[in-house]
């Protein structure tokens, strides 16, 4: 059984669907038993970090995220899912996460590094599809092509304080983390839901860990 963290935002049936779609057996709850007593958890998220910071802990649902990571249950963020895990976000202002990878969330600097240069600013949100550059081998990348593509829609994205969390990387102005993980926290900035087959198979891996 793996166990979707409804906080009331979030693609929610639309990742609900997509683990389905892998023979994978849902529960999607708010329950705060359910979520400390879960095999393993999936925190998605869309919209803005403190949005989703807020409503994660205007339902008490922080502590059993804690509590369940902590004896080990492996959790995976999708998204805005994937920033909650680190410490902070300067997204419209300062907000904090979940505090269980260090690191800060930033927004995409779309100026030009050299201002004299005849380059395009960078559009943000960085939004399609691109390639995953995968920097160490992980359970989630059984069966995954190499430079796989999957589908980003995001203006912010992380900067862990420490390197060895960041499991695969992909370019868009810099070379920003697009899954990052340690023992048993894993998260995804791209959504796996609409990557089609590359999407499905990180989702399968994890749930199948």
């Amino acid at each position: 059984m793996l166990t979707i963290i409804d906080y009331g935002i979030g693609n929610l049936r639309s990742i609900e669907k997509a683990f389905q779609a892998v023979g994978i057996t849902v529960l999607r709850t708010d329950d705060i038993d359910r979520i400390a007593a879960a095999e393993k958890l999936v925190l998605p998220g869309v919209g803005a970090f403190g949005a989703c910071a807020d409503e994660v802990r205007r339902r008490n649902l922080e502590a059993p995220i804690l509590e369940a990571v902590d004896r080990g249950v492996p959790l995976l963020g999708v998204c805005v899912g994937m920033q909650l895990l680190f410490d902070e976000s300067e997204e419209l202002g300062q907000h904090n996460g979940l505090g269980l990878l260090p690191g800060r969330i930033v927004r995409f600097d779309n100026a030009p590094a050299d201002t004299n240069a005849p380059v395009e600013p960078l559009k943000v949100p960085h939004m399609g599809w691109n390639t995953l550059t995968l920097t160490q081998t992980s359970p989630l990348f059984e069966g995954l092509p190499p430079e796989a593509f999957v589908y980003f829609v995001h203006s912010y994205h992380a900067t862990p304080d420490n390197p060895a969390d960041i499991l695969a990387t992909t370019p868009y102005g810099v070379d920003f983390p697009a899954i990052v993980g340690r023992n048993n926290v894993f998260g995804v900035q791209f959504h796996p839901e609409k990557s089609q087959q590359n999407g499905l198979r990180i989702l399968k891996n994890f749930a199948l860990m």
